[in-house]
């Protein structure tokens, strides 16, 4: 089925530029035109000069569609606690409420076990059709005790030969894996890499000869740049020394005004640039609900002021969603929106390798895109030519 949608009243991103009103043609969840809204004439109501569906941004922006790598839960929902197709559902849903549409529910270090099952359920939602699941990231447990954070210390292992072979399988999305490089050997970080595994530093206290050997290796990524690992020291670089100075290597970063200060935020931008650069909520079951604590490997966890932590006070993951990351880090850097958009949307995709079916608003891709008030406020979502929030 061919529809079009008339989008009228404010600024909408389409390929990089900034244009005014423009007609989308959509058929089979994408794209098929992207043309000058015909007709003229004045918005009535919701009748935009013949379109079968019309949107007056009043002054806001259409965007592409927000991309998170990194999505522990939501609607309160803890991946780890619901391995399965409703638990996807439900944190798939309560984020496309904050214009993401597309994400990959991550699994907090957990059991061989767990993992083996975290990745049957998301190749299971994708079969299903979830809208908005795209793959999986399993962070840990193949990380450095030193850097765990919140990680439960008794789940840390080495990388073993089961778990390389689960991993390897062929899968209906995309496979992400945080470790850290120092622990795991650079013969199975190139095995991982070869076979398609998108592989990310994190949790890690490499130096800066570690972190580019881990790069050399097949490590494209870095996982919430500055939160745990070594730090950027005049006489020992580290991780995050590493990870700004290498140009090919993406970082994402949580954006939220507590894991990273915003002159650190502003750092990472002016390093980085924004193709390089991927903002990413490490979001928790708060999102999109109004629980005031999860469980955590059996662990309880709160959320006070807007900021997930344990008992000790240690962060446990963030009360963040894509738009607010989007609002926090133009604040930031003085950024426009268009530039810090591609944070959001075309950089990830360009990480997972997505770049071709989605992330920018252009003919034959995707049509998953957001809709923004003008104070950045999220009012609908849209993913392949479907409103699913708003």
């Amino acid at each position: 089925m061919i529809r079009t949608i008339d989008v009228r009243g404010g600024r909408i991103l389409v390929g990089g530029e900034t244009r005014d009103d423009v007609r989308l043609t959509i058929s089979d969840g994408r794209l098929r035109a992207i043309e000058p809204a015909g007709g003229g004439g004045d918005v009535a109501g919701d009748d935009l000069a013949g379109g079968d569906v019309a949107i007056d941004l009043a002054g806001g922006w259409l965007l592409p569609g927000f991309i998170d790598t990194q999505v522990n839960g939501g609607g309160g929902v803890l991946f780890n606690n619901a391995l399965g197709i409703e638990g996807l559902a439900r944190i798939a849903a309560a984020h496309a409420r904050f214009g993401t549409t597309a994400l990959l529910p991550t699994l907090i270090t957990d059991t061989a076990e767990a993992i083996e099952a975290a990745l049957d359920a998301v190749d299971a939602a994708i079969a299903a059709g979830v809208p908005g699941i795209v793959g999986v990231h399993i962070e840990g447990p193949f990380i450095n005790g030193t850097r765990k954070g919140i990680h439960d210390p008794a789940l840390i292992r080495t990388l073993d030969r089961s778990i390389i072979d689960i991993l390897c399988r062929p899968r209906r999305g995309v496979v992400m894996m945080t470790l850290a490089p120092e622990v795991v050997a650079v013969e199975d970080i190139a095995q991982l890499a070869a076979a398609g595994v998108i592989l990310s530093a994190g949790h890690t206290d490499a130096t800066y000869d570690e972190a580019l050997a881990g790069f050399a290796a097949g490590v494209t990524g870095v996982t919430h740049v500055f939160n745990a690992m070594s730090p950027l020291l005049h006489r020992a670089p580290g991780m995050v020394g590493a990870a700004l100075s290498e140009a090919a290597i993406w970082c994402g970063i949580i954006a939220d005004g507590v894991h990273v200060a915003p002159a650190a935020l502003d750092i990472a931008f002016r390093s980085k640039g924004a193709d390089r650069l991927m903002l990413v909520t490490d979001a928790m079951p708060s999102v999109g609900s109004n629980d005031d604590f999860f469980l955590l490997n059996g662990r309880r966890m709160t959320v006070e002021g807007g900021v997930c932590m344990g008992e000790d006070g240690t962060l446990a993951g963030a009360h963040l969603d894509m738009a607010q990351a989007v609002r926090t880090m133009c604040a930031a850097t003085g950024a426009d929106l268009p530039t810090v958009s591609r944070m959001a949307s075309a950089s990830p995709a360009a990480f997972l390798g997505m770049a071709q079916d989605r992330g920018t608003l252009a003919v034959g891709l995707r049509a998953d895109f957001v809709v923004l008030d003008a104070a950045l406020q999220p009012v609908q979502t849209w993913i392949g030519g479907i409103k699913v929030a708003g």
